[in-house]
Formats: structure tokens, C-alpha cells, sequence
């Protein structure tokens, strides 16, 4: 007698349960990062719920993670891997091409030169000064070059690296942003450094980490100068994009000449391009204002859950192992900044002056 095959079941399976109960536990830890970043204590620092994201899941990871049933891990994994890139794609609707246009070349060479520079310093200064392996120091780099811990964010899913490289990441621009952003309106405030407003507003949007220390040390500056600092800082954002894909083609050529590990592939990060169509959308005013607000609020708890995700798979342990060097190559970098940065405005200044 044939058999008559069974009919699947429509009612969830045990294995779907179990991600969607980890999405949901990250989520819940998420939004308590949410809540404790919006403290007066948090937001005067200007740390953004991210980093009070990854510290918090790191903390429970390594002090409680036996606590967490293993079915919830794949849904802690999606957070970490498959909600990032959709969270890193969706960061394009905070940028426009008009705000860019509004500090014309001058922003967007200060943004090039820095951005260039940094990395360069960081992968030479990491690898060959401190040994740091290549996604290490490319990842500190990347968070001091670009947009702190959403670069690293981004370029961990095009990497595919392991968590702790990205927590090493996050903690040195944690480390340095922050006394970084304490110390630029010190700075101009007392008369040491004299820079104009557009000249204050290149080298805060063009030097500093984190888009919310941007806005933080500006604010202690003027209005105006936040202003331009926000619009250089986005146009650093920008180049999210053009820097992944050549990062992509030099690791791409690494492989294929037997210098890394892998098949040789280009590994495409989808989410760039994600990312450069919604900045494209954003330019033309499609969406109505409030319909970009909502979404760049869910975008940054998306971006939260990821990164706490991120510290829930961190270990300790592994970051001890480089955790010196990797904090001496970001200490190294922020000098540069500071100091390179500085530098970087004067002679844009005067170029375009």
C-alpha cells in the first residue's frame, strides 16, 4: 500500500520558536539600553544607546549567558548578523545630498582626507606596529575614520568577523570619542585653537567618532558650528559605501595572490548599496518628514539590538588577548586626528578661502 506522505505543519516548529524568542530578548534588552542611554548622565556624554547596547550584552554574556536556553541562539545571531545589515542600509535616510552640497568641497575634502588617512595609519600602525590581525585593526580604523560604532558595525557583516574583534572596536571609540568630544570645545572655547565657524564646524564633523559626540561637543560650541559639524559629519557617513567596496577589491586580491584566506570571492556587502539608494530617496524628499523620523527612530533600535546582540556573543576572554594593542592603535589614531585633523582643516581652509 503506498504511503501517503504527511502534510507539513502550519504551527510554528520548535527551532522557530526558539529565534523568535532570542529576537525577542534581545529586543527587550535593547530597549533597557534605550532607556538608560536617554539618562541626563548618558546623553551629556553624548554616549548613544549602541554603545550602552554592546557594554550591556557583553555584561550579561559573559557574567549570565548560561542563563539563555540554546534554542534562542539563532535568534540572537540574526540580531547580530542579518538585522544589521538591514539596520546599516536603512542609516542612508539620515543623509541627503543638499546637506552635503551646503559645505561644499570644503567638507567633502576634509571628509576624504581623513577618512583616507585614518585608515591608512590604522591598518599600517595596527598590523605592522602593534601585530594586530587584519579585521582587527581594520575595524579600529574604521570606527575612528568613519562613524564610530556603526562603521564597525558595518564592516564586521562585510568582514564576517568574530564579535570580540568588533567589541575591541566599539571600546576604543567609545574610549577616545568620548574624551575626544570633552576636549574639542575646550579647546576652542579657551582660545588655544582658533578656528572660525566653518573651520570649527570641519574639524568636529571631520575628526570625531560618533555622530551623536559630533552633536554633543558642537552644541558647546554654537549653533552654527553644530550645524556644519552635523552636515561634514554625514558626508563621513557617506563614504560608508565607496570604502567597503574597496575594501572588498583589496581583500578580494589578497586571496586570490594567497596573502588571506577565503575563495577569492568579492565579498559584495548588499547593504552598501542599500544604504546609497535610501540616501538617493532621502535626497529627493520622497518620504514625508515624519515617515523618515519614525523610521530612523526604529532604525537606531535596530542598529541597538544589533550591537547588543554583538556583546551577548563577546567573550572576554578573546579580548584580553589584544585588547592593549588594539586600544594603543585607537590611542594612536585619535592623536592623529586631533592633531592631523587640525592640520587637515588649516589647509583645506586655505585652499578653498
Amino acid at each position: 500500500m503506498a504511503t501517503v506522505p504527511a502534510t507539513p505543519s502550519l504551527a510554528p516548529t520548535h527551532d522557530t520558536r526558539g529565534r523568535l524568542n532570542g529576537i525577542l530578548f534581545v529586543a527587550l534588552f535593547a530597549l533597557a539600553a534605550t532607556q538608560l542611554a536617554a539618562l541626563p548622565f548618558f546623553a551629556n556624554l553624548g554616549i548613544s544607546p549602541l554603545i550602552v547596547g554592546i557594554i550591556a550584552g557583553a555584561l550579561y554574556g559573559n557574567a549570565l549567558r548560561q542563563g539563555v536556553p540554546p534554542s534562542w541562539a539563532a535568534g540572537i545571531n540574526f540580531s547580530a548578523r542579518g538585522l544589521l545589515r538591514i539596520a546599516v542600509a536603512w542609516f542612508g535616510l539620515r543623509v541627503s545630498l543638499q546637506e552635503i552640497a551646503q559645505v561644499g568641497w570644503s567638507g567633502l575634502t576634509v571628509s576624504l582626507l581623513v577618512v583616507s588617512s585614518t585608515l591608512l595609519i590604522g591598518l599600517g600602525v595596527g598590523m605592522k606596529l602593534f601585530k594586530l590581525d587584519r579585521d582587527t585593526a581594520l575595524l579600529t580604523a574604521a570606527g575612528s575614520a568613519i562613524c564610530g560604532a556603526a562603521a564597525v558595525l558595518a564592516f564586521e557583516s562585510a568582514l564576517r568577523s568574530k564579535p570580540h574583534k568588533s567589541a575591541m572596536a566599539v571600546g576604543s571609540v567609545v574610549l577616545f570619542g568620548t574624551l575626544s568630544m570633552l576636549l574639542y570645545p575646550l579647546l576652542i572655547n579657551s582660545g588655544w585653537v582658533r578656528l572660525d565657524t566653518l573651520g570649527a564646524g570641519l574639524f568636529f564633523g571631520g575628526t570625531l567618532h560618533e555622530v551623536a559626540q559630533v552633536v554633543g561637543a558642537a552644541s558647546n560650541v554654537s549653533p552654527e558650528v553644530t550645524h556644519v559639524a552635523t552636515i561634514v559629519k554625514m558626508t563621513r557617513v557617506m563614504l560608508l559605501v565607496p570604502v567597503l567596496l574597496v575594501v572588498g577589491i583589496w581583500i578580494s586580491r589578497a586571496k586570490r595572490q594567497g596573502q588571506a584566506e577565503g575563495n577569492g570571492k568579492i565579498p559584495v556587502p548588499w547593504f552598501a548599496f542599500g544604504f546609497l539608494a535610501l540616501v538617493l530617496v532621502n535626497s529627493l524628499q520622497i518620504l514625508p518628514s515624519g515617515a523618515v523620523s519614525a523610521i530612523n527612530q526604529l532604525d537606531t533600535f535596530a542598529l541597538t539590538m544589533a550591537m547588543t546582540a554583538l556583546g551577548m556573543e563577546t567573550r572576554l576572554s578573546q579580548i584580553r588577548q589584544a585588547g592593549p594593542r588594539a586600544l594603543a592603535t585607537g590611542a594612536i589614531l585619535n592623536l592623529w586626528l586631533v592633531f592631523g585633523g587640525l592640520a587637515i582643516t588649516l589647509g583645506v581652509q586655505r585652499l578653498f578661502g
